[in-house]
């Protein structure tokens, strides 16, 4: 039965040095009308959604759908030149473990499952070199829905829907908060959480995740966990 592997983006796959901010505030200012800054913004384990909606309220704009969608539209465009202003990189092990398990395997399958929208996705896994190693049509992404448990059982349907039947004890949410891990536990996968983000791997530890470590380790390492055999 395929191995399921949904991967967490900013600060498990990557990090973009917070340059997303700079997108947000330009987005803030063309729909909300002024400058708003979200330089202490908590945006650890968040969706883009759920963001959305915070920066339309400090704006003082009740937000609804509409707003919303409008907000994400604007940020979308903004998003790739913000990239550019800020240092990011990808995260240790990453490149390696992916680069192992892509594309000369049938027994795994990995999927985004991310606080972004799925254009956000693309525009910063594009910018860092790993969109080969993802699609942005199947996983789970805030583009219609804000809670990170609704997103999570929005991408196991979409695993189910490629693979077919699947056991979950041989899936997996990669990924670097307590919010991860939750959303993990909602659809009763293993999570693998990462000290890679803005949580101490003490504080990961305390929410129980299925594995909790540093950093990604060796590829060997990685898929001797989850009972890969190595090839």
């Amino acid at each position: 039965m395929t191995t399921i592997l949904f991967w967490d983006i900013d600060g498990t796959l990557l990090t973009t040095g917070r340059a997303g901010i700079f997108a947000l505030e330009d987005a803030a200012r063309e729909i909300i009308g002024k400058e708003i800054d979200l330089s202490q913004l908590n945006t650890a384990g968040a969706t883009d959604r759920s963001l959305a909606a915070q920066i339309l309220e400090l704006g003082g704009i009740t937000p609804n759908d509409g707003k919303i969608d409008q907000l994400l539209q604007v940020y979308s465009e903004y998003l790739p030149q913000s990239l550019t202003r800020k240092q990011g990189a990808i995260l240790q092990g990453v490149k390696e473990i992916l680069s192992h398990l892509h594309p000369n395997r049938n027994d795994v399958i990995s999927l985004l499952l991310t606080g972004n929208t799925s254009v956000g996705a693309k525009a910063k896994l594009t910018h860092y070199g790993l969109d080969n190693y993802f699609n942005f049509t199947q996983g789970g992404f805030s583009d219609t829905v804000a809670d990170r448990k609704a997103i999570a059982r929005q991408a196991l349907t979409s695993a189910q829907e490629l693979v077919g039947e699947i056991n979950l004890e041989k899936v997996y949410v990669i990924g670097d908060t307590p919010k991860d891990i939750s959303c993990c536990q909602a659809i009763g996968a293993r999570s693998i959480a990462v000290a890679t983000g803005s949580y101490k791997l003490e504080e990961l530890q305390q929410d129980n995740p299925w594995w909790a470590i540093p950093s990604l380790p060796t590829p060997d390492v990685f898929t001797n966990k989850i009972g890969l055999e190595n090839s």
